[in-house]
């Protein structure tokens, strides 16, 4: 496999696993090879394979069980990869496109969750405010992770998560710790016009 860039290769590894699971017959509960396995079959390298591999588990395509191995889960349209990752790492304006989607799926997740918060989810956010540390990259992550919990739309979540963790990989997060205290508070007071403007502005990227 003869590949010029590491957003090619990505994607070329999806498609490989993809043929690879058609042309091997495997059902939902099938085990895959293992990481080196597969990278040795497509001839790519193991990082490649690993970041595709957390791809799919995060779309919900397969499964790992600690001690025993990566298996195919129930969810079928393995296509869905494919048309992703093509649309992520080749569109011209990707970081835009990537930053304005996944705010938008945050602000509406936020609004959503204005009914749904409880008293151990304030807390929780609050944690991670008083834990907040400079530098650490999934501050983001984790203070969403329990807006988008509380919704309980789990489709809605494996798509967030999947953009979430490609936007990291364009640029390095600059938190102002003050956005989110106001999104609580706008939460509390069930503000959604204020939400709304909060969470478009949270961003401020760095190469």
């Amino acid at each position: 496999m003869t590949l010029p860039s590491k957003s090619k290769v990505y994607e070329e590894v999806l498609k490989e696993i993809r043929h690879f699971i058609e042309d091997q017959g495997l059902s939902p509960g099938d085990k895959l090879p293992s990481e080196r396995e597969l990278a040795d079959r497509l001839q790519a390298g193991r990082s490649s394979v690993r970041e595709a591999l957390r791809a799919m588990e995060l779309l919900g395509l397969i499964e790992t069980r600690r001690g025993e191995g990566t298996f195919l889960s129930s969810y079928r349209p393995y296509h869905m990869v494919e048309i992703l990752s093509a649309f992520i790492l080749q569109e011209a304006k990707t970081k835009e496109n990537l930053k304005t989607t996944k705010q938008l799926i945050e602000r509406e997740a936020a609004k959503l969750a204005v009914s749904q918060l409880d008293q151990d989810d304030f807390q929780s956010l609050r944690m991670k405010i008083e834990q907040f540390e400079p530098g650490v990259e999934t501050f983001h992550f984790d203070f969403f992770f329990i807006i988008f919990r509380s919704i309980e739309n789990q489709l809605l979540m494996k798509i967030w998560r999947l953009m979430e963790e490609f936007s990291r990989t364009f640029h390095k997060p600059v938190y102002d710790i003050q956005m989110y205290k106001q999104i609580i508070h706008a939460l509390e007071n069930k503000q959604v016009d204020r939400l709304d403007a909060l969470c478009a502005n949270l961003y401020v990227d760095t190469e």
